[in-house]
């Protein structure tokens, strides 16, 4: 019996085959989500260790399209987040996956955890509707699908920071899931797949919205899943007719010449550079 799952799904593989056909099928893109899905007791351990990881060395991103904190790889993991992680980067999970997603090419995890691990949104805060980077930087292979369990206990939908799963043509938002605690959502990452909560988050101060973040890759992927073949980061995407998203996306000339640098020097120099301006 594993620890980690909840008492109606510690098959796996049966519960895989059980909901392929739902994940294959959904709209706007190849999804799914499950309410308590892991052991609560496991998850309210992780709750307990999460930190704030705005007053940690986190990866901060503050301008129109995004305002978040995110972890840095296992660094601010405690000892049940770390067992977690590494059990959703295991055989038994990827098995899971790969058959739910019907994915033929075999799949691993991130050792890294590039991008992903822990994400805190605070009051305020947002993800603006988006592609995700295609390709990892170190293992040099394809990124195909998402797993995120949401940790927020008494979560109301007052508060906002929806999941929300938006249409290709950016006109509709075809499905929104509360990112409530021990929640798991899945989805296949194409460049099609646009995905985000784009509207500020409106929890009460003393709370925000945190989350587990990994992503699963593949040694090379379908073509219909390709709008552009070289490597991209972040596609970010405008809701169409929306106040809000017409100004993030008003770009200045000085935010292109920051995004320029930040895409052609080395991370280092840039932080020189960039500092104080934030």
């Amino acid at each position: 019996m594993s620890k980690y799952l909840n008492t109606h799904n510690q098959d796996l593989i049966k519960f895989a085959s059980e909901n392929k056909e739902a994940y294959v099928n959904a709209n706007p893109f190849p999804s799914i989500s499950f309410n308590n899905f892991f052991n609560p007791d496991i998850l309210s351990n992780i709750l307990d260790e999460f930190p704030d990881l705005s007053k940690k060395d986190s990866i901060s991103f503050r301008d129109q399209k995004q305002i978040k904190f995110a972890s840095k790889g296992e660094n601010y993991f405690g000892e049940e987040t770390k067992s977690f992680m590494h059990f959703l980067n295991s055989e038994p999970f990827l098995n899971f996956l790969q058959i739910i997603t019907g994915i033929e090419e075999p799949l691993t995890g991130d050792p890294y955890f590039f991008g992903g691990g822990q994400h805190e949104i605070k009051k305020g805060g947002l993800l603006k509707v988006h592609a995700d980077f295609n390709k990892h930087p170190q293992l040099k292979l394809d990124r195909r699908i998402n797993v995120l369990v949401y940790l927020n206990k008494d979560w109301k939908e007052e508060y906002g920071g929806f999941f929300e799963l938006w249409d290709r043509k950016m006109e509709k938002c075809e499905k929104k899931i509360l990112p409530t605690f021990n929640k798991l959502a899945i989805f296949s990452t194409t460049d099609f797949s646009y995905h985000g909560h784009p509207d500020a988050l409106n929890c009460p101060e003393d709370r925000s919205r945190k989350s587990l973040a990994l992503y699963y890759y593949s040694n090379g992927r379908p073509q219909s899943e390709i709008n552009q073949d070289a490597k991209h980061n972040t596609l970010f995407q405008e809701r169409k007719n929306n106040e809000t998203d017409n100004t993030a996306f008003k770009t200045s000339g000085k935010d292109k010449v920051k995004s320029l640098l930040k895409d052609l020097i080395p991370p280092i120099l840039y932080k020189k550079i960039n500092k104080g301006e934030d």
